[in-house]
């Protein structure tokens, strides 16, 4: 299960509430999100809004309740949203389409989120 690791509360992300709940099957998954037109987050990028950062639920939660999205930090025992492992040395990407998130080694349409060093850990450095 993906989790936190280095995360500055300062200037690593920025906490806000979530659009919608977040399900206990996504609990310790990577997603990429946005923002939506009324500052909440949704998975995925919303309309052109584009990736903004990371989130990684240590738990399910209701809608409204705020989460910390990542946009500077390491995340460890990192894999990708279907559990399979991610490989040293590769870049990652979020999947842009609205609703998804889904992290990925392929660029196209999808948004830089950060790479690996080790396996399981992912380097986040979105909007840079």
């Amino acid at each position: 299960m993906s989790r936190f690791d280095k995360y500055s509360p300062v200037d690593g992300g920025f906490r806000a509430p979530l659009n919608a709940a977040v399900p206990s099957g996504d609990v310790g998954k990577i997603i990429g999100v946005s923002l939506n037109g009324t500052g909440k987050v949704v998975y995925g990028a919303a309309a052109a809004v584009g990736i903004k950062g990371v989130i990684c639920p240590v738990k399910a939660m209701n809608a409204g309740d705020p989460i910390d999205v990542m946009t500077d930090g390491e995340i460890v025992m990192a894999t990708l949203n279907n559990g399979s492992a991610l490989t040293a040395g590769t870049d990652y990407y979020a999947t842009a389409s609205a609703g998804n998130g889904d992290i990925t080694a392929t660029t196209t349409s999808n948004q830089y989120i950060g790479h690996t060093v080790e396996a399981t850990r992912l380097i986040v450095r979105v909007g840079r």
